[in-house]
């Protein structure tokens, strides 16, 4: 089965007035579609993985340590997706916000880490990846005045499906820390994106491997104002990367945001088909 009838599902959202931008790639077997995957496209919570990506990259060099204690700042603090600003505690250690990142797409917990290894060192990873336009413009904030970057982070599909290509080749810095950051997606709670219509369970164990009678997702998602963003990878037979981004015009109102969540789901259906079958089949 071809990866071109996942471009092909993308190319149907053409009529709706949305961008919906899709990259994906055949681990093994090097087979790479896409639609409009180079637009950049504000991509919300998608681009923590740059972030991960980072500490999970300094913890493998020990220029961080799994167990240091990272105090949570009031500058640190910010609603939306997360636990932390309901938390109790201000003390946590570095693993612990990076899986509170991963799972939950903590905001409070990615500015304490974005606070703690600098946007700086995101930049130069993204630059060594060759990720041309993923970029965190800033940390997350509850309000954006005229003063600060439009959005947290923007990017491209192509960008973030080859981060994640990276992290399932283990190319990203070392093995471990691909592993590592594969590890942090498996965690994610949200699965109402790309694998909403697949059939997978998200806490079946031994990710990658043995595979179950289904298929393994490991995932990050981003929300935000006009966006919904999805980037991980399927395994089945055929391991896939992917990355989808839709972005819209708040004012047209929830009906396009429906419409971007369904084509959305409707890719990751056609992506978990192309999972369960070899290339040709």
């Amino acid at each position: 089965m071809s990866l071109a009838q996942v471009a092909a599902t993308a190319r149907r959202s053409a009529a709706l007035p949305l961008t919906l931008a899709v990259a994906a790639v055949d681990i093994d077997g090097g087979e790479a579609v896409g639609v409009d995957e180079c637009t950049v496209l504000p991509v919300a919570s998608a681009s923590k993985l740059l972030l991960l990506a980072e500490v999970s990259r300094r913890l493998d060099t020990e220029e961080l340590l799994a167990d240091r204690l990272v105090e949570i700042l009031d500058e640190d603090l910010a609603d939306g997706t997360g636990l932390l600003r309901r938390m109790s505690r201000r003390g946590w250690t570095v693993e612990d916000l990076a899986w509170l990142t991963a799972s939950v797409s903590d905001n409070t917990a990615t500015n304490a880490l974005l606070r703690l290894v600098g946007r700086e060192s995101t930049a130069r990873l993204a630059k060594e990846l060759g990720l041309d336009h993923l970029t965190l413009h800033d940390k997350v904030r509850d309000i954006r005045g005229p003063d600060v970057p439009p959005v947290f982070a923007t990017g491209t599909a192509r960008d973030l499906a080859r981060l994640v290509t990276h992290a399932v080749r283990s190319t990203l810095s070392s093995p471990p820390a691909s592993a590592r950051l594969l590890q942090w997606m498996r965690a994610n709670t949200d699965h109402g994106m790309v694998p909403a219509l697949v059939d997978h369970d998200p806490y079946a164990p031994g990710f990658p491997n043995p595979l179950p009678d289904g298929l393994l997702v490991a995932n990050k998602t981003g929300t935000d104002t006009g966006v919904r963003a999805d980037a991980g990878v399927i395994i089945g037979v055929r391991r896939l990367a992917y990355a989808v981004v839709a972005h819209w015009d708040p004012a047209l109102g929830p009906s396009t945001e429906r419409a971007a969540v369904h084509a959305i789901r409707d890719v990751g259906r056609t992506l978990a088909a192309c999972a369960r079958r070899r290339a040709g089949e």
